[in-house]
């Protein structure tokens, strides 16, 4: 049983040495696959995964609770958006056409779930979900029609409504994105929003500022191809962020898998590459002046703006999140950790 179990981490710096570990918390769903994660403060945490699995914590992870989705056995659910203990959105990923395209709300802690959204739509692979507030929220999946599939509530996620984008920019064959972290999508302040994409010649960054009805899109120089690309994004309000990101079927490949901007994403560089290298899934704030990213390949830590990376181990943790120091990460086979 891998419970309690502590991986020690020493942070070398300018300061005293920081100790600091991953804390192994039990799964009641030990097969299930963790892609989306999100912390609401020291207590409370929502994780979605496969096999229509939905898990919440009240009291830091000591234990979590699994909460049936009637109806929706079949469905992984790699969109997660929570708002407190009692109200939270899933957003499941698969082909439209096989029944997988699908929004579920909550509003009493899971006891109950509405299906807020579904089509059938050929085509359509729902990706990620992300709210500005408690009322606005946007959903987005991979390109039909030549633009990304767009979702928008102003309810909470009650009610969904397309958005088909003005003047979008043209897409490249086989440019998609990954639902591998539920950070692909990621939004700011009153009306931003910004999509990763791989799977194509150049990994991109689009960027809304007017809740999806417009976009503008930047190249970058993380490496790309059919299975390669941007995965996971962070951007905070200055406009500085990161982008992580590598090959999903080269997960340990050492390759440039780190961009950074100071711009809010007009612009982006490469940095150095993470320790241990490989695919990085997403990236979080763990504390005022480091990031923590996560992926196939380990997660790692950096204290000076994604400049330089220290590792922490190589399990293989495919989503984080993180508020006011509290972190959780999540991968397959239940895994489940906390970081404090």
């Amino acid at each position: 049983m891998m419970r309690n179990i502590h991986f020690a981490l020493i942070l070398s710096g300018l300061c005293s040495p920081v100790h600091a570990a991953w804390e192994i918390q039990q799964s009641p769903v030990p097969d299930a696959s963790f892609r989306a994660v999100q912390a609401l403060d020291a207590e409370v945490a929502w994780i979605g995964g496969s096999g229509s699995t939905c898990l919440r914590t009240l009291d830091g992870g000591a234990t979590w609770t699994a909460l049936a989705v009637p109806g929706a056995e079949l469905l992984d659910f790699r969109g997660l958006a929570a708002f407190d203990r009692d109200t939270a959105v899933l957003v499941s990923a698969g082909r439209a056409e096989e029944g997988k395209a699908r929004i579920y709300r909550t509003a009493d802690g899971g006891g109950t779930w509405q299906l807020a959204f579904e089509t059938q739509t050929k085509g359509v692979f729902l990706d990620g979900v992300r709210f500005w507030d408690a009322r606005n929220g946007i959903v987005f999946g991979d390109p039909v029609d030549g633009a990304w599939y767009l979702l928008v509530t102003n309810d909470g996620g009650v009610t969904w409504k397309r958005v088909v984008p003005e003047g979008f920019p043209a897409m490249q064959a086989g440019e998609a994105a990954f639902a591998a972290s539920n950070s692909a999508l990621i939004v700011g302040g009153t009306a931003d929003a910004w999509i990763a994409s791989g799977g194509a010649q150049r990994a991109r960054v689009f960027r809304s500022q007017d809740r999806g009805r417009t976009w503008a899109v930047t190249d970058t120089p993380m490496p790309s191809g059919p299975t390669a690309g941007i995965f996971g994004l962070f951007i905070q309000d200055s406009g500085f962020g990161v982008g992580v990101g590598g090959d999903h079927k080269e997960v340990e490949q050492a390759s440039a898998n780190v961009i950074v901007t100071t711009d809010a994403g007009a612009s982006w560089s490469l940095t150095t590459q993470t320790d241990p290298p490989g695919l990085k899934e997403a990236v979080v704030l763990l504390s005022e002046h480091e990031l923590l990213t996560v992926g196939a390949s380990g997660s790692a830590i950096s204290s000076d703006r994604g400049g330089t990376w220290r590792k922490i181990d190589t399990r293989t943790f495919h989503a984080a999140s993180c508020v006011g120091g509290h972190c959780w990460a999540v991968g397959g086979k239940g895994l489940i950790a906390r970081w404090e």
